[in-house]
């Protein structure tokens, strides 16, 4: 696994030695940053179940100011801080040790520019993030992989892979 574009590009990213982690294809990630280009200078980003930090650290590398991550797997945090520590962004980055749900749930209108959810495949967190969303706008814009049969509403952007989709939400 390695950053696709930017200033970190073809960096390699540690990967967590754990069967339970879903790393997200590199196609499927650079469709979803080339989708959200316009959005990636200067933002405030949070990624929310961040596994490796992937996206987050994408979005960095791409122009954004920095990421909060929100992990609570022993080995997939010990990747992230890994990762986060091989191309020295402990300045640009934070890590929540946290449950995302609560977390997300209690974040106030407008706290990030993007947000980034990728939960475990068919888990009703990714509805929970939703919901939280549509109730106070924590982020101007969400950006979500999910299973291709997890139905979700339509958003303003939608890309459809073999087993992956990625719907994009925006805040008018």
């Amino acid at each position: 696994m390695r950053i696709i574009a930017g200033k970190y590009a073809d960096r390699k990213l540690t990967s967590p030695n754990d069967f339970r982690v879903r790393p997200t294809a590199e196609l499927v990630r650079g469709e979803m940053l080339r989708m959200l280009k316009d959005d990636l200078p200067d933002a405030r980003v949070l990624d929310l179940f961040a596994g490796t930090g992937a996206f987050g650290l994408e979005a960095i590398s791409r122009g954004a100011k920095y990421a909060d991550f929100v992990e609570i797997r022993p080995s997939s945090l010990h990747a992230l801080k890994a990762n986060i520590a091989a191309l020295r962004l402990l300045k640009n980055t934070r890590i929540f040790k946290r449950d995302a749900i609560p977390l997300v749930a209690a974040l106030k209108e407008d706290s990030y520019d993007l947000a980034f959810a990728d939960p475990p495949y068919n888990s009703k967190m990714l509805d929970r993030v939703l919901e939280s969303w549509h109730a106070t706008k924590f982020s101007r814009v969400l950006a979500v992989e999910h299973s291709r049969e997890h139905e979700l509403p339509l958003g303003d952007d939608r890309r459809r892979f073999e087993e992956t989709t990625i719907t994009i939400y925006r805040w008018k």
